[in-house]
């Protein structure tokens, strides 16, 4: 949500920020159905007061017994007014906040200017892509001809868009979720949650997932959602709070089950397991001061950049220009590792900051060390990683000319010794 009083003081500036995602200028009328909902507040104001004074006068003149019929009158026409004024007021702020929650984060300068994904400005590449001297497989054609990558059963089961994994396959998969969360745990100081899977309209208005990505989640017949991420959870667990300024950085880290419908995808990555409904992922989530958010986002990429270098998987992070930011986010970088099946940089983490836009959205604040108002909190959240992504990574990385896949030395105790899968 956007702060309607810095919008107030610059709105030439709103708009030429919202311009860059191509979005229409907007400032003008919010300013004006701002204007109008102030007066309008002002004039209820005056009427309240006067109708309070009214009711003393009436009473005076009633225990006097003189004619209080004129008075009576004109409350008669105040409570009619007032209550016109209400209707007014709430109208405007509806029209005003409805527009507000479908309009997205102001980027940050330092974000590049262009239309899509070809825009986007590769930072630096770690490691170096394998040369295989056989033909590279995709994951799905070494999961399938290893016979523990089962796409027919998940079909039969639950439709297009899911897997069923088995045997070492299926523990590489547990093993990759354990790993990235003792990692985050034990070495980035994250606090392990449990989340709840299922969580209530607000927690998804107020991590700016409504009502912008309706269409993109599930929704149960009570009116829950499945979370697209753990992000949700996470960081709506601090909506409403004012919290204290010596606990933040809350650092918050989660394995949770995902869930996304994928709208607008038909077509894309129909094979294999890119793009799934349902997928694992061990999600980041910060929670810190305004001085503090830009850090934190480089810490938290270089969070999710450990686990992949740990793994021995080349990647690159780019910084996601204008037009391919997030809805919710001022700045955000990707981390896209190289897939040698596909030939190809592929997204597995996106690390984002977004600044106070989700924390005035759910009313999360912290109390100034030195004392004062409340100020809103800066809220990032980070993949750290998909663990589906990284599976597939780890697979067309590791693979051997005679279809094996080679396990990661990191992840070999979580295999019980395991170096080898084929």
């Amino acid at each position: 949500m956007h702060d309607i009083r810095a919008l107030r003081a610059d709105p030439a500036a709103f708009d030429a920020d919202l311009a860059r995602r191509g979005i229409a200028p907007v400032a003008q009328k919010l300013v004006s159905w701002d204007e109008e909902r102030r007066l309008a507040l002002t004039a209820l104001q005056e009427k309240q007061a006067r109708r309070k004074a009214l009711a003393r006068e009436i009473g005076a003149l009633k225990r006097t017994g003189e004619d209080s019929s004129a008075l009576e009158a004109e409350a008669i026409t105040l409570r009619s007014d007032m209550e016109h004024l209400e209707l007014r007021v709430a109208d405007l702020e509806g029209q005003s906040n409805e527009v507000l929650a479908s309009l997205p984060n102001r980027l940050d300068p330092s974000v590049p200017e262009g239309p899509d994904e070809t825009a986007n400005v590769i930072q630096h590449v770690w490691g170096t892509p394998p040369d295989f001297s056989f033909t590279a497989r995709q994951h799905f054609e070494l999961g399938e001809a290893l016979g523990l990558m089962d796409f027919g059963t998940a079909s039969k089961l639950s439709g297009a868009r899911f897997v069923v994994l088995r045997g070492a396959l299926a523990r590489l998969a547990r093993a990759l979720g354990q790993f990235m969360l003792d990692q985050h745990t034990d070495e980035n100081g994250y606090e392990e949650t449990q989340v709840p899977v299922l969580v209530n309209d607000a927690a998804m208005y107020g991590t700016d997932k409504l009502p912008k990505f309706a269409d993109q989640s599930f929704r149960t017949e009570d009116g829950r959602w499945l979370i697209p991420t753990a992000e949700v959870p996470l960081t709506a667990s601090v909506a409403g709070d004012i919290l204290d300024a010596a606990t933040l950085p809350r650092r918050m880290t989660a394995l949770s089950q995902c869930f996304r419908s994928e709208a607008g995808s038909a077509g894309r990555d129909v094979r294999g397991m890119l793009r799934q409904h349902q997928f694992e992922k061990v999600e980041m989530v910060s929670v810190t001061t305004p001085e503090e958010s830009e850090a934190e986002h480089e810490r938290m990429t270089r969070c999710a950049e450990s686990i992949l270098e740990k793994l021995g998987v080349a990647y690159r992070r780019v910084l996601l220009c204008a037009g391919d930011t997030g809805f919710g986010a001022a700045k955000t970088f990707d981390l896209e590792a190289w897939l040698p099946g596909q030939a190809a940089w592929r997204e597995i983490s996106s690390c984002s900051n977004t600044r106070d836009f989700q924390a005035r959205r759910m009313n999360a604040r912290f109390r100034p060390q030195g004392g004062g108002a409340p100020v809103f909190v800066h809220t990032l959240n980070g993949s750290g990683l998909a663990v589906g992504r990284t599976l597939i990574a780890v697979m067309e990385n590791g693979q051997n000319e005679d279809g094996s896949i080679t396990v990661p030395e990191v992840l070999r105790p979580y295999m019980g010794g395991l170096a080898k899968i084929g």
